[in-house]
């Protein structure tokens, strides 16, 4: 998997930049294409609202595998917890896209049973 790593509006350390890795290599799992064919990229920052105090951070992530393209968000107080509710749901979104593809092919074995024992 390539992982590339965008800081908007803060300093990306080393530790920030390893957390993020380490988040997004355990979504690897859900991924059938080899792992050369995956990108992910992964947007941390700090927005501001405005009438809210304090820093928000968001972490945003896009992986691309194939013709997938699996897209989360997320925005906390703490950029840690950010990061780990993107994980989240793109740790749902992945599982999602997986059971939809399963399903299709379970759907068209059926479809050709049907043919092959002459039933409709």
């Amino acid at each position: 998997m390539k992982i590339t790593i965008k800081a908007t509006g803060l300093e990306l350390t080393p530790s920030i930049q390893a957390y993020a890795e380490k988040r997004v290599e355990s979504l690897e799992k859900f991924l059938r294409d080899g792992s050369e064919n995956v990108l992910a990229q992964i947007e941390v920052g700090v927005i501001s609202r405005h009438h809210k105090t304090g820093e928000i951070f968001r972490a945003e992530a896009k992986i691309s595998a194939g013709k997938s393209v699996v897209y989360a968000e997320a925005q906390k107080e703490d950029l840690y917890a950010a990061i780990d509710e993107m994980q989240a749901k793109m740790e749902r979104e992945l599982i999602s896209l997986k059971n939809k593809k399963i399903k299709l092919a379970k759907k068209g074995e059926t479809a050709v049973k049907k043919i092959l024992h002459g039933t409709k």
